[in-house]
């Protein structure tokens, strides 16, 4: 392997020598992405030094070769790592979605986990206090959507080590779904729940440590210490997939890429009677429900959605909705990543299978209204309104998070 490696550099230095400004392959601009953590082992910790530090963070806080960062620094002399704060799902990632590992010490590094999931504002600093920490870490891969929970975590964290003063350090990762735009609608704050603390858009296109400093300007009334070490390689235009980076659910139901780049529109059948594909190897590709036939992907097709494809398809969950049964529907074949817009697609499903299934029902604590951000949607496809008419009536509201969003952007 040494040989061919030097072998491969003696052929690129003879290649640069007759044309030197050669463009970089894409495996060679994929393999000079380096995370937050990268940079920041890169620098022998140093922004960490003489700190006793406290990280929250799950599995997908690994390092390119695939190793957790807890047991990385755990075994670095250089770093004081004394606490690990486990999100929803927990820092081992044992839980399932609603759910968390509690309170334990570490098998692998003796290292006490306190749960964070559920606490904010003031119960929190107390855990951050109780910990000992005088620094926390945040470090986890995000989806790219208003709804996942890791985004309000972090706001839930700044926050309380803002109240218990607490230094804050943010390790970036990418969005794997691009940073390219926000798109849909944005949360009312009367709506504001664990799926949406704050009036962002539904698909943010924004990185950990953007947000972060979103938060930390717009939204916390007592703005936290906040320092962020950024990733270097990714640009926003970039999906995960040309990172080379390796990828670990980062919950349970959301097993790939792929599924992260249709989560922001297809999450909203959580909000109806339908399955979103929890409980099978495709969640939030796969939508179905008892008695729908193939009409619905049909009546999808003929809608002529840029980058999206849709077929008809059964399935049985193997837990969630319709458990056991086998129940119709159709599957998202995304063919175009680039012009997919996902929160589109997700309201023109809603709309087609409302108008293509007698049977199609909010659920009845209308939580689409949650992972919407208000009650527009609901009322509007109730109303019999088309998918340009709900997507037109968001834009103004959407034109302005965009305006704000732009001064805290990090990449290009």
């Amino acid at each position: 392997m040494l040989l061919s490696r030097r072998g491969l550099l003696t052929a690129a230095a003879a290649t640069a020598a007759v044309t030197p400004t050669a463009t970089p392959t894409a495996s060679e601009r994929r393999s000079q992405v380096h995370t937050g953590f990268d940079r920041l082992a890169q620098d022998g910790y140093a922004q960490l030094s003489g700190r006793r530090i406290g990280i929250v963070t799950n599995p997908t806080g690994i390092t390119r070769d695939v190793r957790h960062i807890v047991d990385v620094m755990h075994a670095d002399s250089r770093v004081n790592l004394t606490a690990v704060f486990g999100p929803e799902h927990g820092f081992r990632g044992t839980a399932q979605a609603g759910g968390s590992e509690g309170r334990y010490d570490d098998p692998a590094t003796g290292l006490p986990v306190y749960d964070t999931y559920q606490k904010s504002g003031q119960p929190l600093a107390d855990v951050f206090t109780t910990s000992g920490v005088d620094t926390i870490v945040f470090d986890i891969q995000d989806a790219g959507a208003r709804f996942y929970t890791y985004i309000w975590t972090l706001y839930d964290c700044m926050e309380a080590a803002a109240l218990a003063g607490k230094r804050f350090v943010v390790l970036d990762r990418p969005n794997p779904v691009t940073g390219r735009e926000a798109t849909g609608p944005v949360l009312h704050k009367e709506f504001a729940t664990f799926v949406g603390r704050q009036p962002i858009a539904q698909a943010h296109g924004m990185t950990v440590a953007e947000l972060a400093r979103l938060f930390n300007g717009e939204f916390l009334s007592t703005p936290v210490p906040l320092e962020t070490v950024l990733t270097t390689g990714w640009k926003r235009s970039d999906f995960f997939d040309a990172t080379a980076l390796p990828w670990v659910p980062p919950s349970p139901n959301m097993p790939t890429p792929d599924t992260a780049l249709v989560y922001s529109g297809t999450c909203l059948f959580e909000g109806t009677n339908l399955s979103e594909g929890r409980g099978t190897t495709r969640p939030f590709e796969l939508l179905g429900a008892l008695g729908i036939d193939g009409r619905w992907a049909a009546a999808a097709n003929k809608l002529g959605l840029p980058g999206v494809r849709f077929r008809e398809a059964y399935f049985a969950p193997t837990f969630s909705k319709f458990q056991g049964q086998t129940v119709g529907g159709l599957q998202l074949h995304v063919h175009d990543r680039a012009a997919y817009d996902p929160v589109r697609t997700g309201i023109a499903l809603l709309v087609t299978a409302k108008r293509v299934w007698s049977g199609f029902a909010w659920r009845s604590d209308n939580w689409i209204d949650k992972l919407t951000g208000s009650t527009s949607v609901r009322t509007m496809i109730d109303a019999g309104a088309g998918t340009d008419e709900v997507v037109a009536a968001w834009q103004d509201e959407l034109a302005a998070f965009r305006r704000i969003r732009k001064e805290y952007l990090l990449y290009k």
